[in-house]
């Protein structure tokens, strides 16, 4: 496994009562952080991965915010949350909105994340809606990506931010920024399906692009709330296979999560406001969550791996194992038939490994066994002019 392939990764998934700011965020399990170093995710917001074979991920809250999560606020912001009232459009709403995240990513930053994630539209305000949310982000313009950049800076982590952008064509998007470890801002993803109404209430127009961030730890890209529903999108990253896939919702998607991560190959790091965040291997396996006691989540993470399916690879599976031992990990999800294969030595990485034991990649045995089952003579004759 190289030094850099795991990286600590955290996520975070607590909501915030209507009054105030939408506090949901998901750390990413920076499972899906593909560097030589381990990945670190600290904040609810955000998804930190750092160099080195293991990697640390983190989660944020996923429980809804109660009273007691204001107590250190000023009094007067107490009471404005209690009565139910968002600040209007202006400065301080914009200053209680840093503030909010300033709390967020203290509770994970003494885990030095790599990479941090922040749920969908993560500035927005549950009592603003419509025109007054519209208004709210061009008063707003770059000041809370300004700070998310300045963590990113002052703490040598990438930060993922997710918030509803103006063009300067006047036209708006729903996108993810990506700081990297300088804070210079890496560029966007654009939702490219969004909900209908988004469109015709919000302005908010699709995306096309699926674009894969390079990091030093590997590529990342990224997905938001209703684009888990299409393949479209889906299928433009099983061809890219990022290392990393950065999912930022209002929506947890259920089992489409789970389906992400193993026919993306990837990692899937997730912040879902008001739902459990965490982050799934590229078996489509849960292996770190916010939990109803703490809305963040950190673990560290491999991305030196592979995934492999069982058939005719017993028998190198375990020569492999025999020879390398505890340093090299073959992870069963059970039922599936493929298994994780993941370096845990400096002597050589996943890919030296399955050259050295001639394993078959699950995706090259696949594609064997289709191209075997389409032959001539492979398959029953048709026998009707429907082709069956």
């Amino acid at each position: 496994m190289c030094p850099s392939a795991r990286p600590l990764v955290g996520s975070f998934d607590w909501t915030e009562l209507a009054p105030g700011p939408n506090r949901e965020i998901l750390v990413c399990h920076c499972n899906s952080v593909v560097s030589p170093s381990p990945l670190r995710i600290g904040p609810p917001s955000r998804c930190d991965i750092t160099r080195g074979k293991g990697s640390a991920l983190g989660s944020g809250p996923t429980r809804q915010a109660r009273g007691e999560k204001y107590g250190q606020l000023r009094e007067d912001q107490h009471h404005r949350l209690a009565s139910g009232g968002d600040p209007p459009v202006g400065l301080r709403a914009v200053e209680r909105m840093v503030d909010h995240w300033r709390e967020e990513f203290d509770k994970v930053l003494p885990e030095r994340p790599d990479l941090i994630l922040a749920p969908e539209c993560c500035d927005r305000f549950s009592g603003h809606s419509g025109e007054k949310s519209r208004e709210f982000y061009r008063f707003r313009g770059h000041r809370v990506g300004d700070f998310f950049a300045q963590v990113a800076r002052e703490h040598g982590c990438y930060v993922a931010y997710p918030a509803v952008r103006q063009l300067e064509d006047g036209t708006w998007r729903n996108s993810i920024e990506l700081f990297d470890r300088r804070g210079q801002s890496m560029g966007y993803y654009d939702k490219n399906y969004p909900v209908t109404t988004e469109n015709t209430e919000a302005g908010i127009l699709s995306g096309r692009r699926a674009p894969l961030f390079k990091c030093d730890f590997g590529t990342v890209a990224g997905a938001i709330c209703f684009d888990l529903n299409f393949d479209g999108i889906r299928r433009k990253y099983v061809s890219s296979r990022p290392d990393i896939i950065l999912f930022a919702s209002m929506y947890h998607g259920g089992l489409m999560q789970n389906y992400w991560a193993y026919s993306c190959r990837t990692h899937l790091v997730t912040a879902v406001a008001g739902a459990p965040s965490g982050i799934l291997c590229p078996t489509g396996t849960l292996v770190a969550t916010t939990t109803n006691y703490f809305d963040y989540v950190t673990a560290v993470v491999n991305l030196d791996c592979a995934v492999v399916h069982l058939d005719f690879n017993r028998p190198k599976l375990t020569a492999m194992k025999r020879k390398y031992g505890p340093e090299v990990r073959i992870f069963d999800p059970g039922f599936l038939g493929a298994v994780l294969i993941s370096s845990e030595t400096e002597e050589a990485t996943c890919d030296e490994l399955i050259e050295e034991f001639d394993i078959e990649r699950l995706d090259d045995y696949m594609a064997r066994s289709a191209a075997h089952a389409e032959a001539p003579g492979n398959r029953e004759p048709s026998t009707g002019a429907d082709g069956h």
